[in-house]
């Protein structure tokens, strides 16, 4: 029997190690498999890629820097930095959607790329990255205790040991407090937001970071100034921090920082100032300030009139659309006209033969307006020379505007 056994064992030996063999085989070809790079061509790598698509963050072109990290992630699915990326550009998308059910998909797919990132984050770098991508996604998304949860990872970031050398896009751990210090601006933590930004400037001489953390220090200045004495609250500090301006937040501003309603009662006529606008365009029907829009239309202001929309056939006042530097002179220009009564203001710069701004001829029907609100220290040009009528207006910028339009017109 135990001979049975061993023959029988004999002969069953050849036989498991072909299987083993084949099974062997199978595996390594189907390691083999795995390792062969999907991106072959020169440049085509996941880092040359995730860099390129951070770079498009920094210029605001978001599907840009989308397509550059899915590309990352298809020639490596385990490249943990791209997976960073693309959470800050979810997160990006949640603070433009006003729509909650399209906000609550891309909030939901910032924070799974996030958590994958952080899951796949190897090395130091790319642990230093993922911290630093939790932070910008908390800049753009409210959440419960984002800024104590801000702290806590901006500490923990604090403690890697990394090569800054090895760092593909930040390049140096500046990088780390100036997007603290951005987080610290957002939450209206103005003298920390300071302090964060001096540390970048103060960190070196010349570096990646100086130059953001200069124009963030100014901002901030700005910022802090615009905002001392605001009387309209969280709405008037969440205007004042942010880099542009809508049409809808503007009507905000007049309304409730600046009061036209009660400004154009005193100075036109009660009966005047009672009527109410002819009609209500239907993109603002669900409009959170829909009332503040409402005031703006009744009174007609200049650079806030309704739009023909051609796809609609009907006039909107789109309050999602971007307040440029042109739009914004009517707007003052028409307050102060409808605030004074002066009608000569209107036309007090006809028939000039040459403009001060060389990018206003005095041809131009904003060339009035412009040189109503510099003259007066109401707006200012650039320190290039030009007006930039095009430039987009941000916060701090139009609430400064509207404070000195206020003075300069004696409103208490």
């Amino acid at each position: 029997m135990r001979y049975k056994i061993f023959k029988g064992d004999a002969m069953k030996k050849p036989l498991v190690f072909t299987v083993l063999a084949l099974i062997s085989m199978m595996f390594v070809i189907g390691c083999a498999t795995k390792q062969v790079s999907k991106c072959t061509a020169p440049g085509d790598t996941p880092q040359n890629h995730y860099v390129v698509g951070m770079e498009a963050l920094e210029q605001f072109k978001f599907d840009v820097a989308q397509a550059k990290f899915e590309r990352a992630i298809y020639c490596d699915e385990n490249y943990s930095p791209a997976y960073g990326g693309l959470a800050i550009v979810h997160a990006y998308k949640t603070s433009q959607q006003k729509d909650p059910d399209y906000s609550s998909v891309d909030r939901r797919k910032a924070i799974e790329y996030v958590d994958k990132a952080e899951k796949l984050a190897v090395t130091p770098e790319e642990k230093f990255a993922c911290y630093l991508s939790v932070i910008r996604v908390n800049i753009f998304m409210d959440g419960e205790n984002w800024v104590k949860k801000t702290e806590d990872t901006y500490k923990t970031a604090k403690d890697v040991k990394i090569d800054e050398s090895k760092l593909l896009y930040y390049q140096s751990t500046d990088a780390l407090d100036y997007f603290m210090g951005l987080a610290w601006l957002r939450a209206h933590e103005f003298q920390k937001a300071r302090n964060s930004f001096t540390a970048v400037l103060n960190a070196r001489k010349d570096g990646k970071w100086q130059g953001f953390a200069d124009r963030a220090w100014k901002k901030t200045d700005r910022v802090q100034r615009a905002t001392a004495g605001i009387t309209i609250g969280d709405i008037g500090k969440r205007i004042a921090v942010q880099d542009v301006i809508t049409r809808g937040d503007l009507a905000v501003l007049l309304v409730a920082e600046f009061k036209i309603d009660k400004l154009f009662e005193n100075w036109i006529s009660v009966s005047h100032a009672s009527k109410k606008p002819e009609f209500t365009p239907s993109d603002i029907a669900v409009y959170p300030f829909k009332e503040e829009v409402i005031t703006v239309i009744k009174w007609k202001v200049r650079g806030l009139e309704l739009k023909y929309d051609e796809s609609a056939k009907a006039y909107l006042f789109k309050p999602m659309d971007i307040v440029n530097r042109g739009e914004m002179s009517l707007v003052l220009e028409d307050i102060l006209i409808k605030a004074t009564g002066d009608e000569k203001i209107a036309s007090a710069y006809f028939g000039h033969d040459k403009s001060p701004f060389p990018d206003i001829r005095p041809t131009s029907p904003l060339y009035n307006a412009v040189m109503n609100v510099t003259t007066r220290g109401i707006m200012e040009g650039e320190t290039s020379g030009e007006f930039m009528p095009n430039r987009s207006v941000s916060g701090e910028e139009a609430i400064l505007a509207v404070r000195v339009l206020k003075q300069k017109i004696n409103v208490k």
